[in-house]
């Protein structure tokens, strides 16, 4: 936010791609959910690709330092402060 850009959307992320499935896993791990998660196939995907495009971002000098799972521990762990 410091960058003295003016206008424009910036996507944040890793630019790394990440399933559902594997997104859902992982917070399974992190929050110790030791159920099944079940997908409904009857239903449409939605978007086949959920990654986001930081090249705007990278062109700043700013990347991601935290790795997926790092960020969503953090998260849970500020989350069961609350």
């Amino acid at each position: 936010m410091e960058s003295g850009v003016q206008d424009g959307l910036f996507n944040v992320g890793t630019g790394c791609d990440v399933t559902i499935r594997e997104l859902a896993e992982t917070v399974k791990q992190v929050v110790g959910f030791e159920g099944t998660i079940n997908f409904d196939t009857s239903h449409p995907d939605g978007t086949p690709r959920k990654l986001l495009d930081v090249s705007r971002m990278k062109t700043l000098g700013w990347e991601a330092k935290t790795p997926l799972i790092a960020g969503i521990t953090k998260a849970y762990k500020e989350f069961l402060k609350t």
